[in-house]
């Protein structure tokens, strides 16, 4: 049997980044505890790097403008057909670095937020760069990044992730893009071992609906009460606010 070519690699690749944002579309809880870290740091103005389906983009609407951007075209005719009539939303097909991202800093962005998408970027310090470059003065990326390279797992490689990241990793990356960093810390302690077990136990390939949900409903709503007075030393990911000098 002959090797797939580019072109169905990467179909395949879609298909399964698409599998995975409906999955998580059921994680309610999580995605509203995303949205109380993320979207006080956020502007009116907000590119939203990465928007996939649209599971994050419903907590940005009541904002001025939103640019959601994603280099899958079938996303942004999903987030399209998801958020009808919604005149501060705008679709883009560019991902960072592109002639049309670039052309987004014509509408004075304030804020990027770009959540679990960074790792999917093979130069992710030159995004990094042009997610800065299209803000005006001031203005904030908003990160939500897997963390530990030693959770690194089937999942992550089925995802197409390139890294998972640390605390010094991130630091690095800021000084390398002369941004400065407003917050840093790891978020989701219970997650960390879940994605261990995943990982290095069950070897799974993809993430299951049923783990979701459980977490989602049992673990998120008393998990983020704690975290969000008691910063854990570790987790499965990590929350960065970088900005703009």
């Amino acid at each position: 049997m002959n090797p797939p070519d580019e072109a169905e690699l990467i179909t395949e690749q879609t298909r399964y980044a698409l599998e995975d944002q409906a999955k998580m579309a059921l994680a309610r809880n999580y995605f509203a505890w995303q949205s109380r870290l993320v979207v006080p740091e956020l502007g009116n103005r907000i590119v939203e790097v990465g928007c996939g389906i649209g599971n994050f983009t419903r907590f940005l609407l009541d904002r001025q403008a939103i640019y959601a951007v994603d280099i899958d075209p079938s996303c942004v005719e999903r987030i399209r057909a998801r958020y009808p009539n919604q005149p501060n939303l705008h679709m883009e097909v560019s991902e960072p670095g592109s002639p049309a991202f670039e052309r987004l800093r014509e509408f004075l962005p304030d804020s990027c937020v770009c959540l679990n998408v960074l790792e999917h970027i093979e130069r992710d310090e030159e995004a990094l760069r042009s997610m800065a470059s299209v803000l005006v003065p001031g203005g904030v990326i908003v990160l939500l990044i897997p963390a530990f390279p030693g959770l690194y797992g089937p999942i992550d490689k089925n995802l197409c992730h390139y890294r998972r990241y640390t605390r010094p990793s991130i630091i690095r990356l800021a000084a390398a893009t002369g941004l400065r960093l407003r917050k840093l810390h790891y978020l989701n302690a219970v997650g960390f071992f879940g994605w261990w077990a995943n990982a290095r136990l069950f070897r799974r390939s993809a993430q299951s609906p049923a783990q979701i949900k459980i977490f989602d409903r049992f673990v998120v709503p008393p998990l983020s009460r704690i975290e969000r007075h008691v910063r854990p030393p570790f987790g499965q990911s990590l929350f960065a606010v970088l900005q703009k000098p």
